[in-house]
């Protein structure tokens, strides 16, 4: 990973032929969103811009030679790039770790409330995403229950199917910068993310309100800003590992059993990060 990291930092074509590269391949969201945030703190934000910019013609050429979308060309490099290149701007300018994943918290509510006060009917809007899934899972022979598809469920999915991808992004991002051979900036550890009692307080008064009025809308706001606190969760698990509470063989488990429990584990580790931000266990510990 440092070898890589180096690798793209080093010169502007390596960033270029990599954030392209990336694009090309089937699932590039991912790594392409890593990259853009290595170059943003490893280099800057003009640098990482006028890269991204020569990558984004490169891939315009391949394009127009392979007869492909130019719209949805454009449309998959603003939606892969943007949201990370925003958040590496804000991890570099407040140089803190938790602000900025705190920031990235209160963006992906906003956006569903946005979603909820522009889609008048949510059922028709996410109806031919649900029929083209039902048609594709009839055409591999897999196993999905499609009844399960509704448009709350669909609107749950993509905030934080979305919201993950990009803070997966800045994480990993932020990890291989913190990894290079020079000096690097101090930005907070992964193990000390704290959503905090703001964001809990929120969701607490947000499940309180969904409860009393029966705001469907409210209800799935709740359990966005729960399923969240998952992160916060992991986070006490890497923070648990340096201080000796935890073998790494432990942490290698809760990585690899979360593709298979994902809704158990992932709900497991959501309990631990919300009492977290509420009590302060990790804060507890150190005054100790």
């Amino acid at each position: 990973m440092q070898a890589v990291a180096k690798w793209l930092v080093a010169r502007p074509q390596n960033a270029v032929m990599g954030l392209a590269v990336t694009l090309l391949l089937p699932a590039p969201q991912l790594t392409s969103g890593v990259i853009m945030v290595l170059l943003v703190l490893g280099q800057g934000t003009k640098l990482a811009l006028l890269e991204a910019a020569i990558a984004a013609a490169v891939l315009l050429a391949v394009s127009l030679l392979f007869s492909v979308s130019i719209a949805s060309v454009v449309v998959l490099m603003a939606g892969t790039w943007l949201p990370v290149l925003l958040l590496a701007v804000l991890l570099l300018s407040s140089r803190s770790l938790t602000l900025t994943m705190q920031v990235s918290v209160i963006i992906a509510a906003v956006a569903m409330i946005g979603f909820y006060i522009v889609v008048v009917d949510p059922v028709a809007f996410w109806q031919p995403y649900v029929t083209q899934m039902a048609e594709l899972v009839a055409q591999n022979n897999l196993q999905l229950n499609t009844e399960l598809l509704s448009a709350e469920v669909m609107t749950i999915s993509a905030v934080l199917a979305f919201w993950m991808l990009y803070t997966a992004g800045l994480l990993l991002g932020y990890a291989l910068y913190r990894r290079l051979p020079q000096d690097t900036g101090d930005f907070g550890w992964f193990r000390d993310l704290d959503f905090g009692r703001v964001i809990a307080f929120t969701m607490a008064i947000t499940s309180l309100l969904a409860f009393v009025v029966d705001a469907t809308w409210l209800q799935n706001l709740a359990f966005v800003l729960f399923v969240i606190f998952w992160i916060q969760g992991l986070a006490i698990v890497h923070w648990m590992h340096v201080n000796g509470q935890l073998p790494l063989a432990a942490v290698i488990a809760v990585y690899a059993l979360l593709p298979f429990l994902q809704v158990l584990l992932m709900t497991a580790l959501a309990v631990l990060g919300y009492t977290d931000a509420w009590f302060g266990f990790r804060r507890r510990r150190k005054k100790a």
